[in-house]
């Protein structure tokens, strides 16, 4: 018969057993959890690179295209163009010929980024390459002064809404801390746009007085005849969204869509990429202050970068180069522009966070206007072509980082939509700017240019500073609002598809810092 010692003995072993049962079932749990959680990673990784094989390319070809097309004046005017149509340079014309293209540009740009949502990007952008392109084809017949004023202010008409629809595109495909690394890519279609520009001009340029036309008249006419082009087959090659990507099968699209309803950056919450675009959308994205003060950031980079793309074959050729060989020197730079930008990308991405990075590009700008405005030009043209690389490198790195961080901060894709559209609209009036502060009589000094460059670029890290203060306090409100009521309380008073209508207002989105 059983002693009472032995029963007791009896129920802790079998206690211990539960217990050791319940420890290896939950070590189990625990397990396939993890194991679940590595192949959905995994499984997200070969589907983003799918994605990025077949988006990011293309959309860096047709950024290619546009920038080489919007920014080729500066290598028309050294092959001859100012000469011909009678533009002395003691006037003010070729800058106002330069500035005429961003008044229909940055007015136009929220237009079509509301058209944009309305119907499909593939074949919205399609129509706006062949417009831009007819344009530029027929910029390579006109033989006056006022024939380019035209041609400028309708290829800002056709361009405007490119730009902010291919970086709206990139935001509904990747969560917020893979975009940048992607924009970069795209981005860096710019820079080396400048470099290929350069390269593409010389050759170009050899064809003057064939067929009775200049060679600065057939720049226009063959970089016009590429987007034409392109735009016959991008309706059709150009995926619009996760949801209707007919390259990916169904569970890859479903994955895609189930990881960028879950970016909140909160572990908690929901927001979606499929609303409808409406009237509150679009009051909301004009008056959120954030936005307008990333456009002063936004102006560093334009001021410098749209005066100093269509001024730096000019530069190089006032310190006494070649105007072929002025072409060619300006693709080294923009190459080393490119890398430090792809560099600055992969650091934010990695790092998790914008506003440092931002703030250590402009930084760089800033040593090297000082160096340009210190050098006594053209005594040392050596030293002065060095100094353009942290110039160029300084001012294109910090571009892709605020577009991300705004992307990254606006919710849901509506108001990102006509948030981004406003960003680059306003931000590319700084091109309007930068077009007339290089002026050809302060040739090849450009003190004007620099200082005024310089100047964007210390107010840029300023609003930098002030952005991600705005931002951190809205988190610290969002923090203390989750720890006073508590998750549960915020989730009965509101239901999953109004906390996804609130977007960034959400008490469960976080913004980046």
């Amino acid at each position: 018969m059983a002693t009472a010692t032995d029963v007791k003995r009896d129920a802790a072993w079998n206690d211990n057993k539960t217990e050791d049962v319940a420890e290896k079932t939950s070590n189990s749990s625990a397990e396939l959890e993890a194991q679940h959680v590595a192949l959905d990673e995994a499984e997200s990784a070969r589907v983003l690179r799918k994605v990025d094989m077949r988006l990011v390319p293309m959309l860096a070809l047709l950024y290619l295209v546009a920038f080489i097309d919007r920014s080729n004046i500066g290598n028309a005017k050294i092959a001859g163009m100012t000469t011909d149509l009678n533009m002395p340079s003691t006037t003010l014309q070729y800058n106002t010929a330069v500035t005429i293209f961003f008044i229909p540009y940055t007015l136009l740009e929220v237009p079509s980024n509301i058209i944009l949502k309305k119907m499909r990007p593939s074949y919205w952008m399609a129509i706006l390459m062949f417009s831009w392109g007819l344009v530029m084809t027929l910029m390579g017949l006109v033989n006056s002064y006022s024939g380019l004023l035209a041609g400028r202010f309708f290829l800002g008409v056709t361009e405007a809404g490119f730009f902010p629809a291919a970086t709206f595109l990139l935001t509904i495909w990747y969560r917020r801390f893979e975009l940048q690394r992607r924009m970069a890519v795209f981005y860096v279609a710019a820079s080396l746009a400048g470099a290929f520009s350069g390269l593409l001009a010389y050759g170009i340029q050899q064809l003057d007085g064939r067929s009775g036309l200049a060679g600065w008249q057939w720049i226009f006419l063959i970089e016009g005849l590429i987007p034409v082009a392109l735009s016959l087959i991008i309706w059709k090659v150009l995926p619009d969204s996760p949801e209707t990507a007919k390259f990916l099968t169904q569970p890859e699209r479903d994955l895609l869509v189930r990881r960028l309803a879950n970016d909140t950056s909160s572990g908690a919450g929901q927001t979606t990429n499929s609303d409808k675009i409406d009237k509150s959308h679009i009051l909301a994205g004009l008056s959120d202050w954030k936005i307008w003060c990333a456009t002063v950031i936004f102006w560093g980079n334009t001021v410098g970068v749209y005066g100093f793309t269509a001024t730096v074959p000019s530069v190089i050729n006032g310190l006494g180069y070649s105007s072929a060989n002025a072409q060619l020197l300006t693709i080294p730079i923009y190459v080393f522009a490119a890398i430090v930008t792809l560099l600055w990308a992969w650091g934010s991405d990695l790092s998790q966070i914008r506003s440092p990075w931002i703030v250590g590009g402009y930084s760089i700008a800033v040593c090297g206007f000082i160096a340009q405005l210190a050098i006594p030009h053209p005594a040392y043209p050596g030293l002065t072509y060095g100094f353009l690389f942290p110039v160029a490198a300084g001012l294109y790195c910090p571009f892709t980082c605020l577009v991300s961080w705004i992307g990254n901060s606006l919710a849901p894709s509506s108001k990102r939509a006509v948030g981004m559209a406003l960003l680059i609209s306003v931000g590319n009036m700084g091109g309007i700017m930068g077009s007339n502060i290089y002026l050809s009589r302060e040739a090849p000094k450009y003190t004007t240019g620099f200082a005024a460059s310089l100047a964007m670029c210390c107010a840029a890290i300023f609003m930098t500073f002030v952005l991600r203060w705005a931002y951190a306090r809205e988190n610290k409100k969002k923090d203390q609002m989750i720890l006073e009521l508590g998750e549960e309380a915020i989730r009965a008073k509101y239901s999953e598809q109004e906390l996804m209508n609130m977007g960034d207002k959400s008490p469960f989105f976080r913004y980046t810092l």
